[in-house]
């Protein structure tokens, strides 16, 4: 098997951090809208289907279409210089996001945030399975994506402790003025070298030819077709994000419903979201890999295992008192599922691929679960909410979030037969690259 064997340095567990510390101000800028939900909603008059849309379709379209073009940029151009591209771009936008005045206005910078952050992903997992090897890229890739749960909660601190200081704008302004820095900072960042190339070099001593954006495509629709357990580990993962899109509305539920004060859900749902988020990744980052080791079944079936226990938490949260210690056990155990999440499926689509599409591939993936699965539960749950609320239906949050919640786990079984596969289809990617 063509397993890497070297070992990863301190200056890549450096580098790590670095990228991890961006990824969280990809996803505070990004889950600022949701965060503010019970300032921005009132303060600009929209209704739950506009606000849907503009956390849902109007971001997500641009992003994950743009993703697919940053993707094959990653196998391509100078890595770190694309990021900070990116990353300054979307930090632009999100100080211009703060001058919103009404849908329109809020709606078009949300547009194009979506191209800046697209870059982010897909060019960071590249890098990072570059500079560590196949052993610990569970455990990388994780750590990477502790990058969601802390900017969920570090945007929620934003809320709680900046707002009153600044208002929902200034907060806007502040955050996009801390990104244009560490974008300067990336910018000067060496482009680590290319694992496969330098392999293919040392073995044919020759310079190495990447193939064309048509190949590329063409190589990651061949490894669809050859790898059953890659393409159920996609449709796994988008199940799983309907039920985060119509979270998206949680801030909302939390106060309209649960009666929880604005300011105060926002605080203590933030340390919930931090210390189940990091929990979650560690434990699904070095989880995985050890599962990976002992069983030889692949990082889905433990993904498996997580959701078949933690799925009647989730149901019952939904409906039980809110005042109940149990409701904040569910709050946290949310994001501990959510952070098992990442590092798994991420580590298990870059192994399931030839190394010169992994940033494609990576950003076909992440296309997936934003355009089909956070879309449909964003969009949806918005259109759903107000339809409901028309109606005159009793509790509409917390039915639409149990709806969406029942519908995800359309993942159990995806996530099931894509582990039980994974091995036969590593064995035969690694076979025909020999």
């Amino acid at each position: 098997m063509m397993e890497q064997v070297q070992g990863a340095s301190a200056r890549d567990y450096g580098f790590l951090m670095f990228l991890t510390l961006l990824n969280v101000m990809n996803f505070v800028d990004r889950q600022l809208l949701a965060s503010f939900a019970n300032w921005i909603v009132p303060d600009l008059g929209l209704s739950n289907t506009q606000f849907g849309l503009l956390t849902g379709l109007i971001f997500i379209f641009f992003y994950s279409v743009a993703g697919v073009f940053m993707g094959v940029l990653a196998d391509r151009v100078n890595r770190t210089r694309l990021i900070a591209a990116g990353l300054a771009l979307w930090s632009a936008l999100t100080a211009l996001s703060g001058m919103a005045k009404g849908f329109a206005s809020l709606a078009i910078p949300r547009l194009f945030i979506g191209v800046g952050e697209s870059i982010m992903t897909p060019t960071a997992m590249s890098l990072l399975a570059d500079r560590f090897p196949s052993s610990r890229l569970g455990f990388a890739s994780g750590v990477y994506y502790m990058g969601v749960p802390i900017g969920v909660a570090a945007s929620l601190f934003v809320v709680a402790y900046l707002e009153p200081l600044l208002g929902w704008r200034g907060c806007f302004y502040a955050l996009g003025a801390v990104g244009l820095v560490l974008a300067v900072v990336m910018f000067f960042m060496k482009e680590t070298p290319r694992r496969h190339e330098l392999e293919a070099q040392a073995k044919q001593e020759e310079a190495v030819q990447r193939p064309s954006v048509k190949e590329m495509l063409q190589t990651l629709l061949q490894a669809f077709k050859n790898s059953p357990a890659l393409l159920m580990t996609v449709l796994g993962g988008v199940a799983f994000h309907f039920v985060l899109g119509a979270a998206t509305f949680e801030q909302l539920w939390f106060v309209e419903e649960r009666g929880f004060d604005r300011s105060e859900i926002a605080e203590l749902s933030g340390w919930l979201a931090f210390s189940g988020g990091v929990l979650g990744n560690l434990f699904g980052g070095v989880g995985g890999d050890v599962f990976l080791r002992k069983t030889g079944m692949g990082r889905p079936m433990f993904l498996f295992w997580i959701m078949l226990i933690l799925t009647p938490i989730s149901l019952y949260y939904r409906v039980v008192d809110a005042s109940s210690l149990f409701f904040m056990f569910g709050i946290f155990m949310g994001y501990f599922q959510l952070g098992c999440f990442y590092g798994p499926t991420f580590s298990t689509v870059q192994e399931l691929v030839p190394p010169q599409i992994r940033g494609t591939v990576v950003a076909f993936y992440i296309l997936s679960l934003n355009f089909f699965g956070l879309g449909l539960g964003v969009t949806g749950g918005g259109i759903v909410v107000d339809w409901m609320i028309a109606d005159g239906v009793a509790e509409p949050y917390t039915l639409t979030l149990l709806a969406f919640t029942a519908l995800s786990l359309l993942a159990i079984p995806l996530f099931y037969f894509a582990g039980r596969r994974f091995e036969r289809d590593r064995e035969a990617l690694y076979a025909s690259m020999a």
